[in-house]
């Protein structure tokens, strides 16, 4: 896993997650190590965006009400 990402014209939190990590929801924590840049939603290239090592990748059970269940 790279330590550090370089940013590609119209990257977004959640596409950087998703082709860093394959999961766009791990988007949070890509944020988190990177406070500098909060700010932005629509990424300029050439961005150099620091990656964590230590993702949590823990999948949360969703309990489906009733109605939704067969």
């Amino acid at each position: 896993m790279p330590s550090a990402y370089a940013t590609r014209q119209g990257d977004t939190w959640d596409a950087i997650a998703f082709r860093l990590w394959g999961q766009e929801r791990l988007f949070d924590q890509l944020m988190r190590a990177n406070p500098a840049h909060l700010d932005v939603v629509v990424f300029d290239a050439g961005v150099t965006l620091a990656v964590p090592s230590d993702i949590e990748t823990t999948v949360e059970t969703l309990e489906l009400p009733p109605w939704m269940t067969s």
